[in-house]
């Protein structure tokens, strides 16, 4: 058990993870928005291009996963276990991310429910809602929350577990690769009928979720293996971080690989390859964009800085609405046989979630009072410091 002057004790902020979330941010919307193109441009010169966007981004959720457990351990773990902790954690995940959860479910539902299945009678809707809030399923990205929910209610288990045993810590991240290997392979052999909509399900994101874990708790400990500066490198660090972004390049475009041809040439893989390749990728991925963020914070303007470090502070109300200008954008698709055309419609899909997204959110975020009931905690903008802070915010998207 951490003792009483460990458990007082306050970290530091780190910034660098704004722009971490950014950058995922950007994933989620690469993949989304492109996702109608890999089938409808399928016989362009240019799929390669949007394959790779629609595979090689596709680090989004994983991101999120490993950061949300991140900053949880990173701010919990020195902190004691008690009533008070447990009881003001969980009135901000209602406040925060379950009212939310449930207003754009809501929001989605009815404007589907307008859009395709007008005629279908109140009863029956208002059971089809209870269903799908109750497995994500009320739009297609809100399964990623949904997923959150499931960590937040195991959160205090493990926070216990490894307060009062640390040497579990060490073993967090081959117990998260173990768990969710071990529900992969029970789902595919072992059970009769498989788990439907496995992606909705915790386990299938325990290897992201400890790693964040780990890394959380230990990040004071390992920052200098992680930041890459000239006054941290050694030998065995250099090595490490060449090693670590050659595999995380080789894998993402396995990655890229495997759905070009499965989606061009019709080739058959086994489904396990896929989640190895896209499990190596992800986790990788979280590792990378930690380090690029600080190498981000570095080298770019810091006027470029804060602008990317906005997009991360907002960019759980981003995640959230942003499927409904894709929704809205798909309604007038553009009829012609101009490839370059066809080319900036796809390209204005992604431009106009970012833009039309980050303007709704900022929006509100300065203007609108109880906006935390739409997007969840968003950051003040009344008071600027001179850097940005780590927020709770940041572990609730």
């Amino acid at each position: 058990m951490a003792t009483a002057s460990t458990s007082l004790q306050k970290r530091d902020n780190i910034p660098e993870l704004l722009l971490v979330r950014a950058m995922a941010i950007i994933g989620v919307l690469s993949v989304h928005s492109t996702s109608f193109a890999t089938v409808d441009m399928v016989n362009s010169n240019y799929f390669f291009l949007y394959n790779f966007f629609n595979i090689f981004m596709k680090i989004g959720t994983t991101t999120f996963i490993f950061l949300s457990s991140f900053v949880l351990f990173y701010n919990y773990y020195t902190r004691p276990l008690d009533k008070q902790l447990l009881g003001s954690f969980y009135k901000k995940r209602l406040l925060y991310i379950i009212i939310p959860y449930l207003v754009f479910s809501l929001f989605y539902f009815t404007v589907l429910h307008y859009i395709y299945y007008p005629d279908r009678t109140l009863s029956t809707e208002v059971h089809n809602f209870i269903d799908k809030v109750l497995t994500g399923k009320a739009y297609t990205h809100l399964y990623f929350v949904y997923i959150n929910i499931q960590f937040y209610l195991m959160f205090p288990l493990f926070l216990w577990l490894m307060k009062k045993y640390p040497r579990t810590v060490k073993w967090a991240i081959p117990a998260g690769i173990a768990l969710q290997w071990g529900f992969f392979m029970l789902n595919k052999y072992g059970l009769e009928t498989p788990v439907p909509n496995r992606g909705s399900w915790s386990f299938s994101y325990f290897s992201y979720y400890l790693l964040g874990a780990a890394l959380g708790i230990y990040y004071p400990k390992i920052k200098e293996w992680i930041i890459i500066a000239r006054n941290h490198a050694t030998a065995a660090r250099v090595i490490t971080w060449i090693a670590l972004w050659a595999c995380w390049i080789a894998a993402g475009l396995t990655h890229v690989y495997l759905y070009y041809e499965t989606r061009l040439h019709l080739d058959s893989f086994n489904s396990t390859l896929f989640d190895l390749v896209w499990n190596i990728h992800g986790v990788l991925t979280a590792l990378v964009l930690m380090q690029l963020a600080f190498i981000l914070s570095r080298k770019l303007p810091k006027i470029l800085t804060k602008l990317i470090a906005r997009l991360g502070a907002l960019s759980f109300g981003v995640y959230l609405i942003h499927p409904f200008f894709l929704l809205i954008y798909r309604q007038h698709p553009l009829d012609t046989g101009t490839a370059w055309l066809l080319h900036l419609w796809y390209l204005g899909g992604f431009v106009l979630a970012l833009i039309g997204s980050w303007i709704v959110v900022g929006f509100f975020a300065r203007y609108v009072p109880f906006n935390w009931i739409a997007f969840g905690n968003l950051p003040k903008t009344k008071k600027r410091p001179s850097q940005p802070v780590i927020p709770e915010r940041q572990l609730d998207a």
